[in-house]
């Protein structure tokens, strides 16, 4: 007989805490879900009343906050509280690619899961499920196993592995409705009570249970699987580009072949998120730890295709305005990394924005849902210059139209529906002549801007 959960607490309330537990808490309204996170203000717009302010962006969201919270979802900064009441405690901190120390820029830092072991184990009194959402290297489930057991009050914990399959964007339609929910673990009754409250909403056929590695490792595979077609195509790109064959075409061809299928074959500006790169990172970094040189290197190669397109994406422009950009204005219309999102995190933008600014270009960045000081912190990250001379050369503004006034060129690095429908007779109007059009996501018609005047340059083609 598996335990009832009455009380979730999620720890984290970013991008897949927030929307994971809003759906689990409007499905589920007999269990009491607190997301709980030290960030006072990000916990303080989970709470506005302005359902606008939400800090994660993502379709349907705003209506599942809108009927849950304060019903059985609740957001709070009170971490121990929430901990010490509940049955079952999701993990869904950040655990970003480490820059420091051993394994820098590949290993994950888990840093930030094991301060939440620690102050888990040092509330519980009771027994505890605990689940591990966040992204994570293989073997972390051990970790936190052997924090929990060696510093706790002497309770229980069972430690399973359910990773998300989110695509943000689309993030609650694959909430409501997934390909597949995974769970590892090796308590069966830890397991069942998980499998209990998935079973409210998803088909049992699609509930897999699996031992806790495999589960870990199943998250990065199928990631870096994505990304890898994404890097394949993006290589046939550069070719067709050479010798006047159209990566539409080819992606229609092969993508028409039922063992290979049509997603991810879309050619572009290259991949970002926050989960590729650093899921591919950490199998590298795993293979190389056991001494499997060839299947780092195999997989390393998919990441350094996604830089060349980026730079290659970067190089065109400059080449096609006469070999310049010192001084000239460019354009970026979108920062995302893809629609409907405001997640930046490793968007192509910001490696071709900083690529430009080495040549001295003068960027203006309008996006739809992005604020300027995301922008420049993406910026400032990198630390390739100043944070004054970041704000002195890129000017972020709040329409397409003062983005593209008097500009030389315009770069499409997100695919937002809503460029497909601007008046670009009024943008060619505005801009430099002549008046080049650089598509990293090949989101517009050629034959209209062509008709337009416009030098229009996709990537493949």
């Amino acid at each position: 007989m598996s335990k009832t959960i009455k009380k979730i607490c999620c720890i984290g309330a970013g991008y897949v805490g927030g929307p994971t537990m809003s759906v689990v808490a409007k499905q589920c309204p007999h269990i009491e879900i607190t997301i709980v996170d030290m960030n006072a203000e990000r916990i303080g717009a989970w709470n506005d009343e302005n359902l606008e302010n939400l800090p994660v962006y993502e379709p349907g969201l705003q209506e599942i906050v809108a009927e849950a919270r304060g019903r059985n979802l609740f957001f709070s900064t009170d971490i121990n509280k929430a901990i010490d009441e509940a049955d079952m405690i999701f993990i869904s901190v950040n655990t970003p690619t480490k820059n420091y120390g051993k394994g820098k820029g590949m290993a994950a830092d888990l840093k930030y899961i094991e301060l939440c072991a620690r102050q888990i184990a040092s509330v519980a009194k009771d027994d505890k499920i605990v689940v591990e959402k966040s992204t994570l290297p293989v073997r972390t489930a051990a970790a936190l196993k052997s924090i929990l057991d060696n510093t706790g009050n002497g309770v229980n914990f069972h430690i399973l592995s359910n990773p998300e399959f989110l695509a943000e964007g689309t993030a609650i339609q694959d909430l409501i409705n997934p390909d597949r929910v995974l769970i590892g673990g090796e308590n069966e009754e830890a397991i069942a009570a998980l499998v209990n409250i998935y079973a409210h909403w998803v088909d049992q056929s699609k509930i897999l249970t699996t031992n806790l590695w495999s589960s870990e490792l199943s998250k990065l595979t199928a990631n870096a699987f994505l990304a890898q077609r994404v890097s394949s195509i993006n290589s046939i790109s550069a070719l067709c580009e050479k010798t006047g064959a159209n990566v539409d075409e080819v992606s229609k061809a092969i993508g028409m072949d039922t063992r290979i299928g049509a997603k991810f074959l879309k050619a572009s500006v290259g991949f970002g998120g926050s989960c590729f790169q650093k899921d591919i990172l950490n199998l590298v970094y795993i293979a190389r730890s056991y001494g499997l040189t060839e299947v780092a290197e195999y997989w390393d190669q998919v990441i350094l295709m996604n830089d060349y397109q980026k730079q290659r994406f970067a190089d065109n422009i400059i080449q096609t305005l006469y070999n310049t950009v010192s001084g000239k204005k460019i354009a970026f219309l979108g920062w995302a990394f893809k629609k409907d999102t405001n997640d930046t995190r490793e968007s192509a933008a910001i490696y071709v924005a900083d690529y430009l600014l080495n040549e001295q270009a003068e960027i203006t960045v309008y996006d739809p849902k992005v604020s300027a000081e995301r922008i420049y912190a993406d910026l400032d990250y990198l630390n390739t210059r100043s944070s004054e001379e970041n704000r002195l050369l890129v000017k972020v503004v709040d329409t397409p139209y003062e983005a593209c006034d008097d500009a030389h060129a315009v770069a499409i690095l997100t695919e937002w529906d809503e460029f497909k429908s601007y008046d670009w007779k009024k943008i060619k109007d505005q801009m430099k002549k002549p008046a080049f059009v650089f598509d990293g996501r090949k989101l517009l018609n050629r034959k209209q801007l062509e008709d337009l005047d416009f030098k229009y340059y996709a990537i493949g083609e």
